[in-house]
């Protein structure tokens, strides 16, 4: 039986091992992109913007409309009193009274009234095709693109905000785990060191109080485990629910080598253009170039042709004809407060251009302190790993002198602590290292 609920157990152990997904810093930056709500934001007002794009697109082509009425009023819209007798001259007033009876003679001079258009149905199709509109048309398609390229820029820089903080959290849980294996490696140390001094304190060659500091030091490293543990698990929560996993039992795998960062290195200059923020720059200065142009426009002559087709019964019988036509239209009292409005875009025109030149000196400046970031990251490791051996060598120099009764134990103890000490300090700076390159990265537009 109880070989059975071993094997059981056994069983249990290695299928949960396997269940635990091992994850990459590209597979979780992956996840992070397609869990993100601000990306999902920013794939939207791309979709947006290209609508609005092809809404502008259809100005080029012809405006159809139709109309239709119908109407019945209480009295007839067009009504008039009119006397025969006042449009009939002499001569035409013989010879009627020659040929018509007196009765009906007698009744031209009184008054006869006429009702027009009662009720009728009116209808007309008609295109009208815009040929010269100051460049309002053309300048307002070009206009569209450039918000749905600045749309698309501004999900790059949304990109990179995600990238960061999923990075960052990939690398603060990879620190935390390696602090857990150095204190792992520091509870071994401890162990021994507890176990030789123990023998020693029952043999009667040390006094106790050696024994009780070790016991105090494995306490304190106790104690910094379980903060690392509790900071651990809070870290793999937030790790999870940014990038969207369902689990938090979950490994990391990372390739631990040490790249020059000089392979990273690139002209600055060069670099600016194609950053996204030097390209969003770019496109207001684009931007406020056409609403310039669109103000011109404006106040310019539009001119238009068209065609239609036409049907009224007004008079108690269908009438249907066709036309063709074509419009000017001035803006004449417009270009009062138009010649103002074409000032204020000028002057915006060249704010954008002096953002542009101010903005791309700033984007140079911080494209030199990243590089310098990571130049002092990665002296750091290059410092951290000397510094390591230094402490693992006074460590073992430390250790056989307490042996030999030269040195206590709160100077052994302190040559253990040096030596954890900088191992966390090689994990913080390794850690801190690619966090600047990624920070690099972004800014030279990699």
């Amino acid at each position: 039986m109880k070989k059975i609920l071993v094997a059981a157990i056994c069983c249990a152990i290695t299928m949960h091992t396997w269940a635990q997904a091992t994850y990459t810093l590209e597979q979780l930056l992956d996840s992070a992109r397609s869990h993100n709500n601000a990306l999902r934001k920013g794939q939207l007002d791309i979709e947006a913007a290209q609508e609005q794009r092809k809404e502008a697109f259809t100005k080029f082509f012809p405006m159809v409309s139709a109309t239709g009425a119908w109407f019945n009023a209480n009295k007839g819209m067009a009504e008039m009193e009119v006397v025969p007798s006042q449009y009939i001259n002499p001569e035409l007033g013989m010879a009627l009274a020659q040929q018509l009876p007196p009765e009906m003679l007698a009744s031209l001079s009184n008054p006869m009234s006429f009702s027009m258009m009662k009720n009728g149905v009116i209808a007309s199709v008609s295109a009208t095709q815009p040929v010269f509109a100051g460049g309002q048309i053309v300048n307002g398609n070009r206009l569209a693109k450039v918000g749905e390229e600045v749309s698309r820029l501004q999900l790059q820089l949304a990109e990179n905000e995600v990238e960061t903080t999923a990075e960052q959290y990939f690398w603060q849980l990879v620190t935390l785990e390696e602090k857990r294996r150095t204190i792992a490696t520091v509870e071994t140390m401890l162990n021994d060191i507890h176990k030789d001094v123990n023998m020693a304190v029952k043999a009667g060659l040390t006094l106790r109080n050696d024994l009780l500091q070790v016991q105090l030091r494995q306490n304190e490293v106790e104690s910094q485990k379980v903060k690392l543990n509790n900071g651990m698990a809070l870290v793999r929560l937030l790790l999870a629910q940014y990038c969207g996993l369902n689990d938090t039992t979950f490994t990391l795998t990372y390739n631990s080598e040490l790249a020059s960062p000089l392979m990273m290195k690139c002209d600055h200059q060069q670099a600016l253009q194609s950053t996204p923020e030097y390209q969003l720059l770019d496109k207001q200065v684009e931007a406020t170039k056409l609403q310039k142009k669109m103000a011109i426009g404006e106040n310019m002559p539009s001119v238009a042709v068209g065609a239609g087709y036409n049907y009224h019964n007004l008079m108690g019988s269908d009438l249907s004809f066709a036309m063709v036509f074509a419009t000017v239209s001035v803006p004449i009292s417009g270009w009062w407060g138009g010649s103002h409005a074409i000032k204020r875009k000028k002057i915006a025109y060249q704010q954008a251009l002096d953002q542009r030149e101010d903005n791309a000196q700033l984007l140079t400046i911080r494209m030199q302190k990243a590089w310098n970031d990571v130049e002092e990251a990665y002296q750091q490791i290059g410092i951290a790993d000397r510094s390591i051996e230094q402490a693992e060598e006074n460590l073992r120099i430390n250790r056989l002198s307490y042996q030999s009764g030269t040195i206590t134990m709160s100077d052994l103890l302190q040559a253990q602590l040096l030596y954890q000490q900088a191992l966390d300090k090689r994990t913080d700076a390794f850690a801190d290292y690619q966090n600047k390159l990624l920070a690099y990265k972004h800014a030279v537009g990699k």
